[in-house]
């Protein structure tokens, strides 16, 4: 898979992540590797089940899980994203005073889901066309959550598509939802919770409730790399 440069400054993200409750790294992907990760969706043995979103309430569009073994380029970016963002999730429990500890790296993390009865893998391909969207949601597949997860936006805006934004809704304690609409380009990720973050208060941090979906396309095809860390029962 070709990786772009710089390279991804975890600093910067937590920083962001700590403050807004996402954050983009930005040119992960290289033109080519988007390109040859959105063509994996037509091979059908690669994964184990196909979605489409209109059945299940869950929008309009479609996406795929990946079966196991994952493909190694997707396996190698799961496993290279997880161990800086084990270290932000680790500091998040501690300041919500939870008690869950994530190791340094994925495999064990999965040795634990696996050991759960979550064993099937949750990267996935999303497509989308015109008119197409996703509702706002969480992704949660069983008692061993990974509270951060990763979208990496394959298509180029405006160009491939229009339309189809990547949005973000927080559910504050006794006020109402803030929304965020997240700019992203070819071969950016835009890192986010999974379902909760920690927000500093006056007297103290306290818990916000996260979800996150994709907007109407207007024109043209969008297609999108999702990693989340847990597996799935």
């Amino acid at each position: 898979m070709m990786l772009s440069s710089p390279a991804v400054d975890w600093a910067a993200i937590a920083a962001t992540l700590d403050d807004d409750g996402y954050a983009v790294a930005k040119g992960v992907l290289s033109p080519a590797a988007c390109a040859a990760l959105a063509a994996l969706y037509t091979q059908d043995d690669l994964f184990r089940s196909r979605v489409t979103m209109a059945r299940h309430g869950f929008g309009r569009g479609e996406y795929k899980y990946f079966a196991s073994p994952l493909p190694p380029a997707i396996a190698r970016l799961r496993e290279s994203f997880f161990p800086p963002l084990a270290a932000i999730a680790n500091r998040w429990n501690a300041r919500l005073g939870g008690d869950v500890h994530y190791p340094e790296s994925l495999r064990a993390f999965l040795a634990r889901c696996h050991a759960a009865g979550q064993t099937k893998p949750t990267p996935l391909l999303l497509k989308y066309g015109a008119g197409d969207y996703n509702c706002l949601h969480q992704d949660i597949y069983g008692t061993h959550v990974f509270p951060l997860q990763v979208a990496f936006l394959l298509s180029r805006p405006e160009h491939d598509f229009t339309g189809g934004e990547f949005v973000l809704t927080e559910q504050r304690p006794r006020m109402q939802s803030r929304v965020a609409v997240v700019p992203l380009a070819q071969g950016d990720g835009v890192i986010f919770p999974v379902r909760q973050r920690p927000v500093r208060g006056t007297r103290g941090d306290y818990r916000v409730l996260m979800r996150h979906g994709v907007s109407r396309l207007y024109s043209g095809h969008r297609m999108t790399l999702g990693l989340i860390f847990h597996d799935a029962e």
